[in-house]
């Protein structure tokens, strides 16, 4: 059976044969055991009611061993046979056009090139999920086989609730993830109901099938170290042998050294997996390999003195790199890091001491002594990096909620208020008041013919229309126009493309509008042959209220609310999206942030023109709005210059306050 027919098949009629892992591939950690008896029995009966009865006995013995070997029920005996990847879209079996692209996306999101644990369905982050089971995927595939432009599947944590009859203005797909009462979003609360097949960590756009492996990182993240080190070097300096020193070589952090490259500095990333560093170097990703500190060191020390623009990864632990460098007295302009330490007990931070296996072994079978090591790691962790600012070390924290959990672990890294970080959150210092605020964020899309002359059309009409923009733009964001112009007409020289012939690019409202309507006129005139997938991270201007992230640079006390994400999507759904998503929980952590995204499909009509022209320009707007609210005088800018060209557009505005005022308020107060 081909894949077309094993996609309309859904759940098989006849039960397929047992199949194990496939060790080639890099799996996710056994999870903590942490429902009782009678919850595993609950478990399983979830489980099982996707299939039919005469299966539940023999079923019923296989599911419970997975659920006491990894800690959760995969289901793997019904992956399919098929490779995974994205396919072009004709290749799917679709009545509508629009469930084929994401029945494209979602394949993109579990192919084994991209995706981090592919055989447990999660994309990135150690637990960003696309489905709980295999089970989901198969129903939601034929789902989607069999849509028609009238219907919307709806899809809760994973799980297929069905297709409902709607209209052709309304999405196509709702997908919510980690919907949890507020008082039931802990990190143990993740633990027991996803264990119980209830809900799931749908990270940011992993389960809203928009990852584009980390080419959707990478941009943000030159981005980020390019403006580090404008702030960090003298007028005339340049980045070449200086170094940014990290860690984390996962799904979202393997994008670190191909950026560093981009920026042109030296970058050594750390990552204690042997397989997801060697992943990345095969990738590309990063020029060299070493396991060795004593290696590291020399190589480290010649990078410098012949200024280079290279890339080394070290098999090992980020600390033990710290402290190695403090003692060689070898000088870090930047530090940061992105290990998921959003998941900081299960797989997202290794401490140092312990090789990656032990650490494994450790978090499966004692999960508290793994914790007073992971939270010990995190003193000594940030002890030295503390030596190495005292030096002159720029460091940021990379929104990876690494000095959450160090404040939680009493490591050194308060200021003396006790409520605020030593460190600012690189949303705080560079991509807050230098991106977000103005409306550019991570502006992304997928051509769905699967050909590389697409993209490249596709990049060539993006460039085009940016140098459009830029001569009519105000200097306060020339700087990131040209960043942007460089970075499209680079883009496919750096080799960025890791699945589906994808592209990010960070624009504003105009900029994303203008290239949209230009790519749907190169669709209707042929020019590229086939629809394009538009999207955008999470990790934006509007989509996500992030207080240790996307949102920390917003100061009026409103950066734990929630309203923002909820807008975005509710807003996006009636503009036009394909499909809209909102999700507990991300790159900070599950209960620590929320986060709304979208997908649209252009296909050359005047239907997806007018949707576009509505749908981003509300997706972007809506974030400025909200900033210029907590008065942040980039977005306050512009706020009014978007009212100025768009007569519909009426937002309120702050009155500012003059903080004379309060000096004779102080007595009082």
């Amino acid at each position: 059976m081909n894949s077309r027919e094993q996609i309309t098949q859904g759940i098989p009629s006849q039960l397929p044969s047992k199949r194990s892992r496939n060790t080639t591939l890099s799996h996710a950690p056994k999870r903590k055991d942490i429902l009782s008896t009678e919850e595993k029995k609950l478990a399983l009966r979830n489980a099982l009611r996707y299939f039919p009865k005469e299966w539940h006995a023999e079923l019923a013995s296989e599911f419970s061993a997975e659920l006491k070997d990894f800690g959760r029920i995969y289901m793997y005996r019904f992956m399919p046979d098929y490779e995974m990847r994205a396919r072009p879209i004709e290749d799917y079996p679709a009545r509508s056009k629009q469930a084929a692209a994401i029945m494209l996306m979602i394949q993109n999101n579990l192919d084994p090139a991209v995706a981090q644990h592919p055989e447990e369905l999660i994309t990135y982050g150690g637990n960003g999920a696309v489905f709980q089971n295999w089970a989901q995927y198969l129903l939601v595939m034929k789902y989607l086989s069999e849509m028609t432009d009238e219907q919307t599947l709806h899809i809760y944590s994973g799980h297929p609730m069905g297709l409902f009859p709607s209209s052709k203005e309304a999405p196509r797909v709702v997908v919510t993830n980690g919907m949890m009462i507020p008082n039931y979003s802990k990190p143990d609360d993740w633990e027991k109901y996803n264990a119980l097949g209830v809900t799931q960590y749908g990270q940011m756009t992993a389960g809203s099938f928009m990852y584009i492996g980390p080419q959707g990182i990478v941009h943000g993240t030159t981005i980020t170290v390019m403006n580090a080190f404008r702030k960090k070097l003298k007028a005339g300096e340049t980045p070449a042998g200086k170094i940014f020193l990290t860690a984390g070589l996962g799904g979202m952090s393997g994008a670190q050294p191909k950026a560093g490259n981009i920026a042109g500095c030296i970058t050594i990333c750390a990552e204690v997996n042997p397989a997801a560093a060697r992943k990345r170097h095969e990738q590309g990703w990063v020029d060299e390999l070493i396991e060795n500190l004593d290696e590291l060191v020399l190589r480290t020390q010649l990078a410098k003195r012949n200024k280079e623009i290279v890339s080394l990864a070290f098999i090992g632990n980020i600390v033990d790199v710290w402290e190695q460098f403090d003692k060689e007295e070898i000088f870090v302009e930047l530090g940061s890091d992105q290990t998921s330490l959003h998941n900081p007990w299960a797989g997202g931070y290794y401490p140092v001491g312990l090789s990656f296996e032990e650490s494994n072994k450790l978090m499966a079978e004692d999960p508290e002594a793994f914790k007073v090591k992971v939270q010990e790691s995190l003193r000594r962790h940030a002890a030295s990096i503390n030596k190495h600012v005292a030096k002159g070390t720029y460091y940021f924290d990379y929104g990876n909620a690494f000095l959450l959990e160090a404040s939680r672990a009493g490591a050194d890294v308060m200021v003396e208020n006790g409520i605020d970080f030593r460190y600012p959150s690189y949303v705080q210092d560079i991509l807050g008041p230098m991106c977000f605020d103005y409306g550019f964020g991570p502006f992304r899309w997928v051509c769905t013919s699967g050909k590389a002359e697409d993209l490249r059309k596709s990049d060539q009409i993006a460039a085009r229309v940016l140098k459009e923009i830029m001569q009519n733009s105000p200097e306060s964001i020339q700087q990131q126009m040209q960043d942007n112009i460089t970075w499209i007409e680079e883009a496919e020289k750096n080799k960025l493309v890791v699945g589906s012939q994808a592209r990010i690019l960070y624009a504003d409202a105009e900029g994303r509008a203008k290239i949209a309507k230009a790519f749907n006129d190169a669709i209707l005139s042929g020019e590229i042959s086939a629809p394009i997938v538009l999207g955008r991270d999470h990790h934006d201007v509007s989509g996500t209220d992030s207080p240790y992230r996307e949102t920390s640079n917003i100061y009026d006390g409103s950066k734990f609310t929630a309203d923002m994400a909820i807008h975005n999507v509710i807003g996006d759904s009636f503009r036009g999206a394909t499909w809209i998503s909102i999700h507990n929980g991300g790159g900070v952590g599950w209960g620590e942030v929320m986060n709304g995204g979208f997908g649209m499909v252009l296909d050359g009509s005047e239907d997806a023109e007018r949707k576009l022209k509505s749908m981003l320009f509300y997706d972007v707007n809506n974030g400025i709005a909200r900033r210029a609210w907590a008065r942040n005088s980039g977005s306050l800018e512009a706020i009014q210059r978007e009212m100025d060209r768009s007569p519909g557009l009426k937002v309120t505005i702050p009155n500012l306050v003059d903080e004379e005022i309060f000096k004779n308020l102080d007595k009082v107060i």
